[in-house]
Order: C-alpha cells, then structure tokens, then sequence
C-alpha cells in the first residue's frame, strides 16, 4: 500500500462514522435528484448517470448496514433507512421503464417488499405530517410495482393499507386536506374493478405455456418477407375524458404494456405467498424470485414508452429520439387510443383508401400551422367546422363524419392538442406497426401509400364502438373494446355477448381457449404460407408480439363481422393496411368455423350469422345450439 494510501485510510477513520454517512447521503440526493425526472424515452443517453447513482447507493447501502448500531446511536431513524431503500426501488422501477428488464423491476418489488415488512416508515407517521406523507408515497409507489408485476394479492393489499392509512391520516392531522390522497384511493379502486379477475384468468403476457415458442413459428418464404424484422420498441399513449387509469398508466395503455413482455418463468401459475425475512440483508428475502426471470433463452422485452396525455411536440420528440435509436432490423410500435375530431370529409375511393393520398398528406402539412393564440388554420382542428357537430355522435361512441386527428388535450386548442396521420409520415423511414384505437381510425389510412420510406403496418379499430355489458358499461369502466380483442380476445368476446367471469365454468373455458389458440395458429400457418401475402406482413410474422396482435385482429374481425347486430355495418368493423390474403378474411370457411366453435361453446350461435355451408362441429359437444 502507497503512504498517499495509508494516510488517505487514517484522515478517513478519523472521521466520525455519521459525518461520513451523512455525507453520503448527500451525495447519492445529488445524484438522484439529476436523474430524478430524466425522460425515460432517451435510454442510451444516460446509462452513465444511472450506473453513477446506482453505484453511490450500493455505497451508501452498505455503509448503513456494516455501521447500523453507530448510526443508530447518533440518531440516525428508522424511516431514514426505509427512505434510501425507497429511492432505491425508485431507481430499479426507473432503470425497468428504460429498458424494459423485467430483472429489474423485480429487484424494486424486492426493496419495497422489505420496506413493507419491516415497517420503516410506519413508526411516528401519525405524529409527523410529513413522515405520513411519505409512508403515501412509498404504498402508491408500491402498487404501481405490483400492478406492473402482475402481484394481485398485494395490491389488494396495499390498497386496504392505503385506505386505512388515508382515513387515519384525516382523522389524524385534521386541518390537512387529504384530497388529493383520496383521489388516489379512488383511482386504484376504479381501475382494479374494470381490471378484473375475468380479465385475468390467462397472462396478458406472451407465455411460452400458452402461446407457441419463437423458435417454432412457421417460417415465412424469403422472396416473401425481404426481412425478418423484431419489435424493439413501442409507444403507448391514450387521452380519453373520465378514462380509468392509475397515476399516469391509463387501463388501455396497461394492458398493451403487459402484452408486450414475456410471462417471467411460471410466476402467472405459482403462488408467491410468502413473506421477507425480518433480519438479514435488504433483498435477500426468502421467496423465490427466480421464478420471476424470463427464459435467458428469449430475447428481451421490447422496449415501452408509456406517454399519458403528451403534447404534439412531447409525442414527435419521443418518436424521432426512439427512431433515431431503433436498430437496423426493428420495428416501431405505435399504439394511439382517443377520441377524434370532426372535420371536413376526405375523398375516399371505393376501397376506402384516399384517392390522391399523397396529395392529401401534403395540404394536411401545409394547413396545420399552429398560430400563436394557440388556433389552427385546419378547418379539422375544430368540432365548430362540422356541417352539423351535434349530429356527429352515433350510439356506440360513432363519429359520422370522417375525422382528421385524434385529439390529446382540451378541445378548444387547435392542433397544439392534435396528432395527424401527416404527424406520423416523417418517421416511416423507418418501419411502423401503427395501432390506432379511434372514432377516428379511418382517417389513419391515408399514411398507407404516403410513406417515406417503408410501408407503415396499420390496424385500425372501427370507427364505432359496440356498447358492451351492461347500459353503464363503456370505455370508462371495462377500457377499449379494440384493445381488449387485441390483449385478451377470449374474454373481450363473451364481454361481446354479456358474459361475465362469473357465469363461466373453467372447464368450458379451458376448452374455449384452447379452441381459439388453435384457429389462431391456423390463421398464422396460412398467412406464412400464403403466396400472395403482402411483404409489410411477411417481414413482421416472425416477431411473435406482432405477429399475435395480427392474429388477435384477424380474430376481432370476423367476430364483429358475422355477429348479427354488427353484421353488414361496416362502421363497426376494424379494418387493416396493406389488405390481408382473403384466405384470412371474415366470410371464409376457416373462420366461420373458428367463429361459430366458440359460439357453441357459450350457447351463442343465434348471435352471430354463418353462412348455411358452415356446419356446428360435432366434436364440440359442452352445449346446445341456442
């Protein structure tokens, strides 16, 4: 050891134990109060600060733990420590947001876990307002790990702690308004009764028990897909008035989050019902978390930017940070669910696509100045253009006039609060798998033909959403029936027919899942097989995220084709660019009988309209044809 060495270890331990823990801390605040609100969308841009503060607070942690009877002596409080822990979950819940590991958001549910179970910061909270508050903070923090993490037991139980801690709170510091805290309570609540256990019956998850291995999808012919693309990235984003959400996580933009990430090895089927050790190291609790890593054999999670309610200029700048990044052979995902904006009529040919699309896309450029008071010389940036706004709403949520943006904001603002398909034409100089969930879908086709670069993959929802379940159940309270078809498609068809989870037998269920797996892995074979395949399609059928969001579409569409109140009524069917073979579409054979072997199964033939040449098969013998 040098003598520079030596002397720096003797200044050091002649320096109090506290000093040194307390200068610590300061240092690891700085650094987490730097990369506290960095966006999460600019991954590559800031590993090095994370690694910077990840390293201060392994530092920190460790110094707390060797010195905790010395610490504790010069003062040092229980909550303190719950309050590095805390920041420290809040570090690994923020590195999994960048990148998507499900590692790590598994180490943030181990650190609050640990916090919970060994009370931190409950010691005092009624006596000191802001201890109360951040103990709020930590079980909100908490949920959204455990939401994320599919962990419903605990988040059922958090949020009863959460409501007892809020009411003890008011009772407590009675000239504090809780409201705010309230609203929380409330949120959590709504959102956990639309996400119900129905809901929850198989992973929203791509899991290798239920859906094929990458490995054995069928292969597409090369001069069919020029290239095999992946999905590595995504953006998620939803504006809708009075939507059900949790924090900034809308219901539609959760489900599509956990759609795109693979079911950690067996976590969905195991219990994990045990408790954190009380002594021993932060982290090292005794339950089983390797049960929550994802199969090293699998590539990893696409990457999710999850936008609530941007500004046109957040939402550009995310997408052309995530393009810029976006590898050789990615694809882009970009799921947008709002409400559009009446507004002047586009020609539309007979096949539904815009007779000069181009054209159209340049006049959408040139009229969607933003004026400084905040208007648009858009004749589409306002309802008030409309020949007749008030006849622009049907029953279902139906906009009767094409529309020409989908509106993230305030009406009232003019574009400042609008996305146009013309926004979305920059960015196809890279590949696109555009998702839109709109009353304003239709208008989304006019990027199709309009590309600068590659050929966008488009599924757009109807343009009039089909009311389900009961009078009161809407988008507000069960989310998008679109997105649903889409994350979940078993159960968004018996919310089709007024089937809840309680008037289901698991048995006719499993059955029922396994019919659909099989009609789907049908649709896909034909698709890889098909000659006529376009190459948008064949590039992307490789990647298994994307490729079952097309089976799920391929699903969605014949059920709302051939069920009978839908049926003929092309405003309630999806509809997707480029065209699919007709060896997929709707009126086939194929999926009339994948149709109507569900429908038997829940006694429901009489609610959907086959064709006489379909014939009920046998071997589906669980019920009677209504």
């Amino acid at each position: 050891m040098s003598q520079q060495q030596m002397n720096n270890n003797t200044s050091s331990s002649n320096i109090p134990v506290s000093e040194r823990y307390w200068t610590l801390v300061d240092k690891a605040d700085k650094k987490f109060s730097k990369i506290r609100d960095l966006p999460y969308y600019e991954r590559n841009r800031y590993d090095t600060y994370f690694y910077k503060v990840f390293k201060v607070y392994t530092q920190l942690w460790k110094f707390q733990q060797e010195n905790r009877q010395k610490l504790v002596e010069a003062g040092l409080k229980r909550w303190e420590i719950g309050e590095i822990a805390s920041r420290i979950g809040q570090l690994y819940y923020g590195q999994y947001m960048r990148t998507s590991e499900a590692s790590y958001l598994s180490e943030a549910y181990i650190f609050y876990e640990a916090i919970l179970t060994r009370e931190y910061f409950r010691e005092g909270s009624f006596q000191d307002f802001n201890l109360a508050n951040k103990q709020l903070r930590f079980l909100a923090r908490f949920l959204m790990v455990c939401l994320v993490l599919n962990r419903r037991e605990m988040v059922h139980q958090l949020v009863n702690q959460l409501k007892m801690l809020v009411d003890e709170c008011k009772r407590t510091f009675q000239d504090t308004d809780f409201k705010e805290w309230k609203l929380v309570v409330q949120e959590i609540v709504r959102f956990l009764k639309a996400d119900t256990a129905f809901m929850n019956i198989r992973p929203l998850r791509y899991s290798l028990v239920l859906d094929p291995h990458p490995d054995v999808l069928p292969h597409v012919a090369a001069p069919v897909a020029r290239k095999n693309l992946r999905l590595r990235d995504a953006v998620l984003s939803s504006y809708h008035h009075n939507e059900v959400k949790f924090s900034e996580l809308t219901l539609d933009t959760f489900r599509m989050l956990q759609c795109l990430e693979w079911e950690p090895s067996g976590s969905f089927y195991l219990s994990a019902g045990g408790k954190s050790g009380q002594n021993g190291a932060l982290g090292s609790s005794p339950i089983n978390h390797s049960q929550d890593i994802a199969d090293p054999t699998l590539p990893p999670n696409p990457r999710k930017a999850v936008l609530y309610r941007p500004s046109l200029t957040h939402f550009i700048a995310v997408l052309a940070t995530i393009c810029e990044e976006l590898p050789p052979d990615g694809v882009l995902l970009v799921y947008l669910s709002a409400s559009g904006t009446t507004g002047h009529t586009l020609s539309l040919s007979g096949s539904g696509t815009g007779i000069n699309t181009a054209e159209n896309i340049t006049r959408d450029f040139q009229s969607h100045t933003i004026h400084s008071d905040g208007t648009s010389t858009s004749s589409m940036s306002s309802p008030s253009n409309s020949p007749n706004p008030s006849a622009s709403q049907k029953k279902g949520d139906c906009i009767s006039y094409h529309t020409g943006c989908l509106q993230f904001g305030n009406r009232g603002s003019g574009g400042l609060n609008c996305i146009y398909p013309s926004d979305l034409i920059p960015f196809t100089r890279r590949p696109l798998f555009v998702i839109i969930e709109s009353d304003a879908s239709e208008v989304f086709k006019a990027i199709s033909g309009a590309e600068k670069g590659e050929r966008a993959a488009l599924l757009l929802s109807p343009n009039c959403s089909f009311p389900i379940g009961s009078s009161d159940a809407s988008r507000h309270s069960v989310g998008s029936l679109f997105t649903i078809f889409l994350t979940a498609p078993l159960q968004a068809f018996c919310l089709l027919l007024g089937i809840s989870g309680s008037d289901i037998e698991m048995d006719t269920y499993k059955h029922a899942e396994s019919l659909l797996s099989s009609s789907l892995n049908d649709w896909g074979l034909k698709l890889a097989t098909s000659d006529n395949v376009d190459p948008v399609w064949a590039q992307i059928l490789g990647d298994p995220f994307l490729r079952r969001f097309l089976l799920r579409f391929i699903f969605c569409r014949a059920v709302l084709t051939l069920f009978v109140q839908t049926y003929n009524k092309e405003e309630f069917h999806p509809e997707c660019m480029p065209a699919l073979p007709d060896a997929v579409s709707p009126r086939t054979s194929a999926s009339q009988t994948a149709v109507v072997q569900l429908a038997k199964l829940f006694h429901a033939t009489k609610r959907f309209v086959f064709t006489e040449a379909i014939p009920l098969p046998d071997h589906i013998n669980s019920g009677t044809r209504s």
